[in-house]
């Protein structure tokens, strides 16, 4: 009887540290030249690009409407949905070339986020993101290192909600 109680206290600890886990917060991408705001969206996960080191645009944009837009509050990380324990699947867009990928994010623990994407199913790469701690005033500091955001016009749209800024 004894064991059996440990086990089903052993049981509940795993499924309750299995339902925490969360990719939302603030990551910065694996090159530091980013860090990417993820929430949930009515069931869903979605990022954009909260800080960037240097303001860019979508210049690589398929859309070619798109193009001249800034890469701030740009959203990147598409509609992820649980797919297993702790990994979540969807989509990423890569504005480096303007092409959207069919993508996963896991939790390698609750600040280390494995992002990966795959051409065709089988043709995958990945970085890890690292979760942003936030100063004491409630703002995400820069990466060690880096220099100050630029402040621009471009700034506002991070500053809104992931949701809002997706359309969801």
């Amino acid at each position: 009887m004894r064991r059996i109680a440990g086990a089903l206290a052993a049981l509940c600890l795993t499924t309750g540290i299995a339902a925490a886990a969360d990719p939302t917060g603030e990551w910065l991408v694996a090159d530091k030249v980013a860090k990417i705001k993820i929430e949930n969206c009515k069931g869903a996960y979605w990022g954009v690009i909260s800080w960037e080191k240097e303001p860019g645009v979508d210049k690589e944009n398929p859309d070619a409407a798109k193009r001249t837009r800034p890469t701030l509050g740009m959203p990147i990380i598409l509609g992820m949905k649980p797919s297993d324990p702790n990994k979540w699947e969807g989509q990423i867009y890569n504005a480096e070339n303007g092409k959207t990928y069919t993508a996963s994010i896991s939790l390698d623990n609750p600040d280390l986020l494995n992002v990966r994407g795959c051409v065709m199913g089988f043709l995958c790469g990945g970085e890890k993101w690292t979760r942003v701690k936030a100063e004491t005033t409630g703002r995400a500091a820069p990466p060690p290192g880096s220099p100050a955001p630029k402040t621009t016009a471009a700034a506002a749209p991070a500053q809104k909600s992931v949701c809002s800024a997706v359309g969801t």
